[in-house]
């Protein structure tokens, strides 16, 4: 069972819930939370793959709990596996609720990204 108390994994990317990115019910948009998701996912996917990467595949997703207007959105990934030239990156979403310390995970999902030459093709990923 994953820890739902404490986030898992570095945190790569926060952001505030602006009022332009809600939905019509009030409550900050799905896929500008999915959109933070692949940008924090594509960070660590380039650092761990050193080079470009891009995202091929969103293997799982699951909204836990609404993102609100005015929230600051902490994004952590964990590289969970490297292939020869994919890699999988798990990535949590944690929303702290009017800028204080209380946190509360809002989505997690798996990512997966490969990487690119300069010349566009997949290349190797190199070991570490």
């Amino acid at each position: 069972m994953t820890d739902t108390t404490e986030p898992r994994g570095a945190l790569t990317i926060r952001t505030l819930a602006m009022p332009a990115d809600t939905n019509p019910a009030g409550d900050i948009f799905g896929g500008w939370v999915l959109s933070q998701m692949d940008t924090a996912g594509g960070i660590a996917a380039y650092e761990r793959a050193g080079g470009r990467v891009v995202t091929v595949a969103v293997a799982s997703m699951t909204f836990i709990a609404p993102v609100k207007v005015g929230d600051v959105l902490c994004v952590y990934t964990t590289i969970e596996r490297v292939g020869t030239t994919s890699l999988t990156v798990g990535i949590e979403a944690w929303a702290r609720r009017n800028r204080i310390a209380d946190r509360v995970k809002v989505t997690a999902g798996q990512f997966i990204y490969v990487a690119l030459g300069e010349d566009g093709k997949k290349r190797e990923i190199p070991a570490i």
